[in-house]
C-alpha cells in the first residue's frame, strides 16, 4: 500500500495563497488518480481537485480558476496551488490516491483563511 503524507497547510489572510504538497511513499503513478478533498467543521468531506495518470485534471466548481493541481512524477508528489483564498476555503485538506487496487488517504493538513 502506498502511503500519502500532506504538508503545506497554515494560516493565511483572505486573498492570499498557499501551496499544499502530497508525498507518496512509492510511485505516485501507482494510482489511477490522485486528488485533494477537504472537510470543514460540521461538513461532509468534499472533492476539490484530481489529476489522472494521463495528466487530465478536474476541479470542483467552487475552486475552478483559483486552484491548480499538478504532479511531479520524479518526486512522487502531487501539489495543490491555492490562490485567491477565501474564508470558506478553511478546512482540513486530504490527499487521496485511488486505483491499482488501492484507496489511500493522508492524515490531512489544516488550512485556515482569515477574513
Amino acid at each position: 500500500q502506498v502511503q500519502l503524507v500532506e504538508s503545506g497547510g497554515g494560516l493565511v489572510q483572505s486573498g492570499g495563497s498557499l501551496r499544499l504538497s502530497c508525498a507518496a511513499s512509492g510511485s505516485i503513478l501507482s494510482f489511477y488518480y490522485t486528488g485533494w478533498y477537504r472537510q470543514a467543521p460540521g461538513n461532509e468531506r468534499e472533492f476539490v481537485a484530481r489529476i489522472t495518470s494521463n495528466g487530465s485534471t478536474y476541479y470542483a466548481d467552487s475552486v475552478k480558476g483559483r486552484f491548480t493541481i499538478s504532479r511531479d512524477n520524479a518526486k512522487n508528489t502531487v501539489s495543490l496551488q491555492m490562490n485567491s483564498l477565501k474564508p470558506e476555503d478553511t478546512a482540513v485538506y486530504y490527499c487521496r490516491g485511488s486505483g491499482g487496487g488501492m484507496n489511500s488517504w493522508g492524515e490531512g493538513t489544516l488550512v485556515t483563511v482569515s477574513s
